[in-house]
């Protein structure tokens, strides 16, 4: 964590003023609320004006207060769908009841949450709508994302029509090696 530390100090007495932890979980990092609470310092200092982190929602019920306690304001969450079936398949783990619950947390805590949905064609595309007004409803910001090339939630959930590029599309018996 020290290093991460040393690395954000830098950028920010380059003039960085906020700061997103991600990549893959941060939250089940070893000792992470050591780094977010190191990091508070530039908040109070006026030398940063935000840290967010970027997270799966699976350990929010652990470290909503403390991340709260370390300055943290904002977090996002990735969600693709609100049905619980669907949640599974895409996220390959998740249990959408503990991810609601952990949703909650985050509230209780006074974290402001931002969704960010992967638009699914042929998967949750009919329930962008829905997600829309369950996430103003709850309070929460939403960012609809469009599908990157190649992406892993398309490798996860099977054969779909969400990506046309040539290492994507299906190859015919002519064009395999």
């Amino acid at each position: 964590m020290e290093e991460l530390d040393r690395l954000c100090s830098a950028f920010i007495a380059k003039g960085v003023r906020k700061l997103r932890l991600t990549g893959g979980e941060p939250l089940v990092r070893k000792n992470i609320m050591s780094l977010f609470r190191s990091l508070s310092r530039h908040l109070d200092s006026g030398a940063l004006d935000e840290i967010t982190v970027t997270t799966n929602g699976s350990q929010l019920y652990r470290f909503a207060d403390e991340l709260y306690d370390a300055g943290v304001r904002r977090i996002n969450i990735s969600i693709d769908t609100l049905d619980p079936d669907k949640f599974k398949r895409i996220t390959r783990w998740s249990d959408f009841d503990k991810v609601m619950a952990e949703l909650d947390a985050a509230k209780r805590a006074g974290l402001q949450v931002k969704l960010n949905a992967v638009a699914l064609k042929g998967i949750n595309e009919q329930e962008i709508p829905k997600m829309i007004e369950w996430a103003h409803r709850e309070g929460h910001d939403m960012t609809l994302i469009e599908t990157p090339c190649c992406s892993a939630i398309s490798r996860a959930i099977g054969p779909t029509s969400i990506c046309r590029c040539p290492r994507c599309a299906p190859r015919s018996p002519s064009t395999t090696r």
